[in-house]
């Protein structure tokens, strides 16, 4: 099938297919002309390259587990499930960074809603917001220049 058709049935872009291509995630072969052509099971391949981006995957990430897919038998099966795992665990480690990340944005906020309260006289107040106390990167805690 030819590219657009391939687009249409698997429910993606022409411009995906070629991405996909570039980052080596889908093969076509070429007519003599140059056009691209895809067998059958290309449309279940595009699917499950969107359901990797869509749990989190990068184009690297899908490009290294697609061997372990395409792997006959239980140990491809084996072998993608310990590689999701990992990139649970990476996703897991994001998530506990944001949450590091906003709780440090709410307590900003609450020494913002304090510099308000005192805005009548702001020498008074010297928490996070003010120069001397120096910021910290987000999730970090290492202080950055002020």
């Amino acid at each position: 099938m030819r590219i657009g058709e391939l687009a249409a049935r698997a429910g993606v872009s022409v411009r995906a297919l070629r991405y996909y291509e570039e980052h080596n995630l889908l093969a076509a072969d070429r007519s003599q002309s140059g056009q691209r052509h895809y067998p059958e099971s290309a449309v279940d391949r595009v699917q499950l390259i969107q359901r990797l981006y869509a749990s989190g995957l990068s184009s690297k990430m899908i490009l290294k587990m697609l061997p372990c897919i395409d792997a006959p038998g239980d140990a491809g099966t084996e072998q993608s499930i310990a590689f999701l795992l990992g990139g649970r665990e990476r996703i897991n480690a994001q998530i506990a960074d944001l949450i590091r990340t906003r709780d440090t944005l709410d307590a900003v906020i609450r020494d913002a809603r304090t510099c308000t309260v005192h805005a009548g006289h702001p020498e008074t107040h010297t928490g996070a917001l003010s120069e001397e106390s120096g910021r910290s990167a987000p999730g970090s805690g290492r202080s950055l220049p002020g």
